[in-house]
């Protein structure tokens, strides 16, 4: 396993926090959060360019990277109240999507057995298939629960005749065992796919897909109350799986297979916050961030704040002991 500083660019962290190496454990073995970026964006089916995303997401700020961000509405600064560190790049070559797909599950089942939380930073959506694996490896098959924010099911069978690529990697984790389809949960599909087959598979497998008429009309809120009871039903922890195209493209226009209608990044940030503080996470991914496409660097700025919300809702889960359904995220 070969972490290699940034694949496509040059070698910085994620706000300036401090380096580690997979190779050596002393470097992460006592860190709350390890990130690791997987840039590879051979499982596309329409538009290439995610594999940029990793090092846009880490560098898209107007802030010094100064290992600082304190988080205005929480009063928790994450980069300084926890212990983070970044592994760079997964050597993922373009070519080896299947071998680079291994090197990733090898990287954060590593990681998890630390105990840290892991932030993998895509990367196509593909990647799921792997870092998802990686931790039950270590936790348990069946013991993680997943919610998964995409416009796209992400369960094809098969993407073009290959079972690897970004439309099938939900597909693959639930046939593996490595989470249950009646703890898998969705929100924010839309669009023109799946076909009337794929989705009987996904009611059969139990999967719980929240699409956004259900969300306009029910209300997010409503929406993330109901799915918290399941994803903590029988499982021990949770991970979190953000594609930046849950995001109406009018608010996130980097990204690879763009879908009109979709969530605002407001309600996307929120909800992210809400599901690290309330939720027993152990991970997440952030994926399909494709710099090529993006306007003004809006996509990768969203997707830079989405790993801060995550992390800052953990800060301050740890500064009070843990999370009580009794004090609200705001209580200071």
């Amino acid at each position: 396993m070969s972490n290699h500083g940034n694949l496509y660019g040059p070698a910085f962290t994620f706000l300036g926090v401090q380096a580690c190496d997979l190779d050596k454990p002393e470097t992460f073995s006592d860190a709350d959060v390890v990130i690791v970026g997987a840039p590879i964006d051979s499982g596309t089916s329409y538009r290439s360019g995610a594999k940029f995303g990793p090092q846009a997401i880490r560098g898209t700020d107007y802030l010094p990277h100064d290992s600082s961000r304190p988080h205005m509405a929480l009063r928790a600064d994450a980069l300084q109240e926890l212990k983070v560190v970044d592994a760079g790049d997964l050597m993922m070559p373009p070519h080896e999507l299947a071998a680079s797909l291994k090197v990733l599950e090898s990287a954060t089942e590593k990681i998890s057995r630390t105990g840290a939380f892991i932030v993998v930073l895509g990367g196509d959506h593909s990647i799921a298939s792997a870092d998802v694996a990686g931790i039950a490896k270590h936790r348990g098959m069946g013991r993680i629960s997943m919610i998964h924010f995409d416009a796209h099911a992400d369960t094809a069978e098969t993407q073009f005749d290959s079972l690897i690529g970004h439309g099938t990697p939900m597909r693959q984790l639930i046939n593996s065992g490595a989470v249950r389809g009646d703890r898998f949960l969705q929100l924010g599909l839309r669009g023109y796919w799946p076909d009337a087959p794929t989705l009987d598979w996904m009611s059969e497998q139990g999967m719980r897909s929240y699409e956004m008429t259900e969300i306009h009309h029910r209300g997010l809120s409503a929406v993330l109350d109901e799915s918290f009871g399941i994803l903590t039903n029988e499982c021990d922890g949770v991970f979190l799986s953000v594609d930046i195209d849950v995001v109406d493209p009018g608010m996130a226009p980097g990204t690879g297979t763009p879908e009109p209608g979709g969530m605002t990044s407001r309600e996307l940030l929120e909800a992210v916050r809400r599901i690290c503080f309330e939720l027993p996470v152990v991970g997440m991914d952030i994926v399909e961030v494709a710099p090529p496409f993006d306007s003004s660097d809006i996509t990768a700025m969203l997707a830079n704040r989405v790993v801060l919300e995550a992390l800052s809702a953990l800060a301050l889960k740890k500064r009070r002991g843990s999370y009580s359904p009794t004090k609200n995220l705001l209580d200071r």
